[in-house]
């Protein structure tokens, strides 16, 4: 189970992160996940997902201000690049972080 320790350890190594914010009671949540994550392995190798269960570690929604699920955050280089709530298309998010992560990972 993540910490907000070991989230913000590998915020600070690892060049994309994405943080997917969901909950066992949200229907939106279960549909989106594993259309984002096969978007993600197609457009961005490096791009870890690490996924959080607020009902789990509401501790952790709290300390990246997040709430509302379906929650993403993506990371590059550290510094929160995008931050999606709700309703959200997975496209435009794929739009939205491919030029700079490809421009960083080249």
């Amino acid at each position: 189970m993540p910490t907000i320790e070991n989230i913000e350890e590998r915020l600070r190594s690892e060049l994309a992160i994405a943080l997917y914010f969901s909950a066992p009671t949200c229907n939106v949540c279960h549909a989106l996940k594993p259309k984002l994550l096969s978007a993600f392995e197609a457009n961005f190798s490096q791009l870890d997902v690490i996924s959080i269960d607020i009902s789990e570690t509401p501790e952790i929604a709290s300390h990246f201000s997040v709430f509302a699920i379906p929650t993403l955050l993506v990371y590059l280089d550290g510094k929160e690049f995008l931050r999606k709530s709700r309703h959200m298309s997975v496209d435009q998010v794929v739009e939205e972080i491919k030029r700079p992560y490809d421009i960083m990972t080249s």
